[in-house]
């Protein structure tokens, strides 16, 4: 569904607490790597809990478009992958839709360059507007070659038939998706590529990379890998999303008397700053059941209603915790003192500029938000309701609607179809959780 093809409507009334267990969809980073490498794997790949989120689909649909054989996915997230190697793919007879998905974009940009064809990629309105240089740039001094719009935005036609050359990049923003990308074109790369975080991001790719056999080499900040050798096919079975649990971890937390258990949710420790954040807020949350899943470790999260503080944010946590600021400006908004936020320019290049579009959001609500040029400052007021346009951006959607659990007045989201894209069926486990949430 396009973006524009809809104007879906949250409607959420205020109070309400949660109780009860919920299960929040697949891991959207996990379910899109497990199409990529299962396709480019030797042998069969099967996969549960896959996330049937319209930007996993995308990625899906790219690779059958270049001859994969892929069953399902399942009503239940069963996807059963026949791989054909790392040099299998065949063109596909027309473009690349990665729709709404900077993920399957720069990751794809990354994989394509190693490739014999051509392929074109497009996206959404929303996705034609995100900067592509970050990979584009690095993947060119590997001898990848890749046109973009003039400004560097998709969409973007990746040359096949370039000979790839192991680089050493020094990167300059902490980004999991960069990193990927030059992991992923290392793959067809002659000798080794290697890669310099200057903080810790998501290491999906190389826990996956591993796990269909794969050797990477982390060192401290320094990861590499060699380039010529082959994929095996593995079973994976997909966390539930921490950004997706991430909302009800934040709703739970402010709305009193709530008792509410998240089970198997992905815990990988470069995606857990959000908990990290809301336990430095006085957030009651408590790690249960852990254990190891594929590779990546799980557990269920129990949340109880406790007041929360405003917090000086570490920066440290910021990449660990980059897709859930949304929900957690939520939190400091019904914390007692001020939340102040630096170091987080990379959420004004998100699905929307989400310190802007948040500021905005809350301000209507009755919230006092600064925004600054990499961060916001966020002192609590009176919480009332109002309307909210989301710009088309799932996390700010979902978490005005986590919000209603504290307002005093109605909340009307607009412009929510996207949430699709992360979290199928957020409405009906709201609902049954206790947010009264409708959708029209």
């Amino acid at each position: 569904m396009s973006h524009s093809s809809t104007n879906l409507q949250f409607n959420v009334q205020p109070g309400g607490s949660l109780h009860g267990t919920v299960r929040v969809p697949g891991d959207k980073s996990i379910s899109h790597r497990s199409i990529m490498l299962g396709s480019l794997a030797e042998g069969t790949t099967h996969v549960s809990g896959f996330l049937q989120g319209e930007d996993c689909l995308c990625t899906l649909n790219a690779f059958r478009s270049m001859g994969v054989a892929i069953d399902g996915p399942t009503d239940d997230g069963k996807v059963t992958i026949h791989g054909v190697g790392l040099h299998g793919l065949q063109a596909p007879a027309g473009d690349l839709e990665m729709g709404n998905s900077g993920t399957s974009m720069r990751l794809m940009s990354g994989l394509m360059s190693g490739q014999a064809f051509d392929v074109r990629m497009t996206g959404d309105a929303s996705l034609s507007k995100r900067p592509m240089k970050r990979v584009t740039v690095p993947l060119a001094s590997m001898g990848a070659v890749i046109d973009a719009t003039e400004i560097g935005t998709p969409p973007l036609l990746v040359h096949g038939g370039s000979k790839l050359q192991g680089i050493h990049y020094d990167m300059p923003v902490a980004s999991a998706q960069v990193k990927s990308s030059l992991l992923l074109a290392g793959l067809y790369a002659q000798g080794e590529t290697s890669v310099i975080e200057p903080a810790p991001t998501r290491d999906h790719t190389e826990r996956m990379l591993r796990g269909f056999g794969y050797a990477v080499k982390t060192d401290g900040n320094h990861i590499s890998l060699q380039g010529g050798g082959k994929l095996t096919a593995t079973d994976i079975d997909v966390p539930s999303d921490i950004s997706s649990a991430a909302f009800f971890m934040v709703g739970a937390s402010i709305a009193a008397g709530s008792d509410l258990t998240i089970e198997h949710v992905g815990m990988n420790p470069t995606r857990t700053g959000v908990i990290d954040i809301l336990r430095l807020m006085g957030a009651n949350l408590e790690i249960l059941n852990e254990r190891e899943v594929g590779g990546e470790p799980v557990a269920d999260v129990r949340v109880r209603a406790a007041p929360l503080k405003g917090i000086q944010i570490p920066e440290a946590l910021v990449p660990l915790a980059i897709d859930e600021f949304p929900a957690l400006f939520i939190a400091a908004a019904f914390a007692e003192g001020q939340t102040v936020l630096t170091g987080a320019e990379e959420l004004r290049v998100k699905e929307s500029d989400r310190i802007q579009v948040m500021a905005d959001g809350l301000i209507a609500c009755g919230v006092d938000a600064q925004p600054t040029p990499d961060g916001i400052i966020i002192k609590p007021g009176n919480f009332t309701g109002g309307t909210i346009d989301s710009h088309g951006d799932h996390r700010i959607a979902m978490s005005f609607a986590m919000a209603a659990l504290r307002a005093t007045q109605p909340i009307t989201i607009n412009d929510c179809a996207n949430v699709n894209t992360s979290f199928p069926g957020f409405v009906g486990l709201a609902a049954g959780a206790g947010v009264r949430i409708s959708a029209a």
